[in-house]
């Protein structure tokens, strides 16, 4: 049987997000240490762990049908063939520029014929064309940010997460080039019978990404305020309401976007609503 084949990181963080959220799909990965290449059992689909910048010319070639892989990546490698189908909302991070801390920056003219140290070099020189900023680019890899430290340039070009890496090596960010996170990218090759698992896998996938936005809640209501109570909430289709064995009172079912809970909850407390309950949602089919 033709197995879907997928790309992940070999290692690092990209790596353990990806492979938690094939396992919140229902997909059992079982791989031992160091091995670059696992089965699935109750999936048609093969694991292939790769180092990072491999990834975009493995599915420019064929070799894999999808990957889970940053986006940032694929920007860099300008691979406009390769297909972004899911945005996964995970290992989100912004491609910047940084500076010594003791470098007065003021704006990004302050780096014309200034060395920039990264390993982006695609993306920092288109960044600096837009710009009209003419910069001596020095491509290294790995261990960017020490650049400045011996003398190597005078700013930096990488990827920032949390920016404590930058504040450990005494640097400041100055400019956000980009913005990624990790995506569900396909190759161009794929053929008809993996084009047809990657629609079951799709459907995982968004079941998981919608139930990761949305709560469920369920609340007590006097009978009176029931219809008010109803308006201010959402709901998949409409609240589920349910009578309480004390009369005059009513439980109410529904699901609710996590963000706007703390928008809704002082009204429904000024509506009479008690014994407020929220609960994670695993999955989300609509």
């Amino acid at each position: 049987m033709e197995r879907l084949k997928i790309a992940i990181q070999k290692s690092g963080r990209l790596n353990d997000d990806s492979l938690k959220i094939l396992k919140e799909c229902g997909i059992s990965v079982s791989n031992g240490l160091d091995q670059l290449r696992a089965t699935v059992s109750n999936f048609p689909m093969e694991i292939l762990y790769l180092r990072n910048s491999d990834i975009p010319q493995y599915l420019i070639d064929g070799v894999v049908d999808i990957a889970i892989i940053g986006e940032n990546l694929l920007v860099e490698k300008d691979e406009g063939s390769i297909a972004v189908l899911e945005r996964l909302s995970f290992s989100k991070c912004r491609v910047s520029l940084a500076v010594p801390k003791s470098f007065e920056y003021n704006s990004i003219s302050d780096l014309d014929g200034k060395k920039i140290a990264t390993s982006y070099p695609n993306t920092l020189n288109l960044f600096l064309k837009e710009k009209g900023i003419e910069a001596e680019l020095h491509q290294i890899s790995g261990s960017v940010e020490i650049a400045p430290n011996i003398g190597l340039a005078d700013a930096i070009c990488d990827i920032v997460s949390s920016g404590s890496t930058l504040f450990k090596n005494n640097l400041k960010e100055v400019e956000v080039i980009a913005t990624s996170e990790a995506v569900l990218a396909v190759s161009p090759t794929i053929s008809k019978t993996n084009q047809e698992t990657l629609k079951k896998l799709r459907f995982r996938l968004q079941s998981v990404l919608k139930a990761r936005n949305f709560k469920y809640i369920l609340m007590n209501v006097p009978n009176e305020n029931i219809e008010e109570v109803i308006t201010i909430l959402p709901g998949m289709r409409s609240p589920t309401v349910l009578p309480l064995a004390e009369k005059g009172w009513s439980s109410i079912h529904t699901v609710i976007e996590k963000n706007k809970f703390w928008e809704v909850i002082d009204e429904l407390q000024a509506l009479g609503a008690e014994g407020i309950l929220v609960a994670p949602i695993e999955k989300m089919v609509i």
